[in-house]
């Protein structure tokens, strides 16, 4: 008798949210019946993702922000164990989040669950070991940045590139139609705001973010700013940003005409929209401090790291002061300055390294190949 393919999905963040989406929607393509279950949003809830636990209450970071949640995550992590025996699962697909999901991945392999990680942690920026712990623990990891699988297959792991999920993100709003319902004049220029996702990214960006978005008004009259938000965050955590805002990023991005935008995947979202930008982040001074003695990488914008070389401006802690930003930001809106020029000649390097479309059918091929070891048929 045929059985119900039964998938364990657990995104921790925004990002993970919309990639994992994608992912279930090609399970569902594969397997219409299959069982859902995991950690994540509304847009995995949207694709028949039976959600433990939300967004909202996964979203803290850093070294320090993570200690006052320590007591939740140790709930949530024995309640996911106690699931991945209880409803029999075939596979655990941990999306990003390596803190959480690579103990909840290694308790699945000493289980017996094959483990297939997406998008695995970056140890090219720092805690290197984590390379040799997933190597040990995945049966497979799918990665999305091109220079990823040689780091895990020094330490044995078997990782493969799938292409960027950003690549099939799906088109915002008509820019017309949206345009119009912020009360934007499309013959002016747009700077827009991507603070983040997080509650804490929100409270230490507002100042700056803000601060340089205003400066920039006073040097451009016509300047307009729009915020994008966030729909799983309340009204109440923009109050900081005195705009307009809009939860469609996507349409955003296609009327803007420069961006300042946080640090993390929504610098390769905006590269991929060939919108100009300059990367701030902001984080609290214990974290900051911890990571300076622990990251190794030159850039912290992924769109740096991608193109080998610094082709949009970036600041971080005190260096993203409103001033500061203003003056990276302020060429970025003027549609024949060199500086935009050479910003959008180094976006079109990072696209063209991001691989070809298709990474949910890939990482769906991957679980396929795990689950039915040897067929290309559903279980029975």
């Amino acid at each position: 008798m045929r059985r119900r393919v039964r998938v364990m999905m657990l995104a921790g963040e925004a990002s993970g949210d919309a990639h994992g989406s994608r992912v279930a929607r090609e399970i569902r393509r594969r397997w219409p019946d299959a069982e859902i279950v995991g950690l994540g949003g509304e847009r995995m809830a949207r694709e028949g993702v039976d959600i433990l636990e939300g967004l909202d209450e996964l979203s803290a970071m850093g070294f320090a922000e993570v200690v006052g949640r320590l007591p939740f995550y140790r709930r949530l992590e024995r309640r996911v164990k106690t699931i991945l025996v209880d409803r029999r699962i075939d596979l655990v697909l941990p999306i990003d989040f390596p803190g959480f999901n690579l103990r909840i991945a290694a308790h699945a392999a000493r289980s017996g669950i094959p483990v297939l990680y997406y998008i695995g942690p970056q140890v090219w920026a720092w805690r290197a070991g984590r390379a040799k712990r997933l190597a040990r623990i995945a049966d497979r990891i799918a990665v999305i940045l091109p220079f990823e699988a040689p780091l895990y297959e020094a330490h044995g792991g078997c990782a493969e590139f799938v292409g960027h999920p950003l690549l099939e993100e799906a088109s915002g709003t008509d820019p017309v139609a949206l345009a119009g319902a912020l009360g934007i004049d499309r013959s002016r220029p747009v700077l827009a705001l991507f603070p983040g996702s997080r509650l804490q990214e929100l409270q230490r960006h507002a100042r700056p973010f803000t601060g340089a978005a205003l400066e920039l008004r006073r040097r451009i009259p016509d300047l307009q700013v729009v915020v994008s938000r966030v729909p799983f965050l309340p009204d109440s955590a923009y109050r900081a940003f005195p705009f307009p805002a809009t939860t469609d990023p996507a349409g955003l991005r296609s009327f803007a005409t420069a961006a300042l935008v946080k640090s993390g995947t929504n610098t390769l979202e905006a590269a991929l929209a060939g919108l100009p930008f300059a990367v701030a982040y902001v984080t609290h001074p214990l974290t900051h401090l911890l990571a300076r003695r622990l990251v190794r990488v030159p850039h912290i914008a992924l769109a740096n790291l991608v193109a080998g070389r610094r082709v949009v401006p970036e600041f971080i802690q005190g260096e993203a002061g409103p001033d500061a930003l203003a003056d990276a930001l302020e060429p970025l809106l003027d549609g024949s300055s060199p500086e935009r020029r050479a910003v959008l000649r180094g976006l079109a390097d990072v696209r063209s390294a991001l691989g070809a479309p298709g990474a949910a059918a890939r990482v769906v091929d991957l679980m396929q190949a795990l689950i039915e070891p040897g067929t290309g048929a559903a279980p029975t």
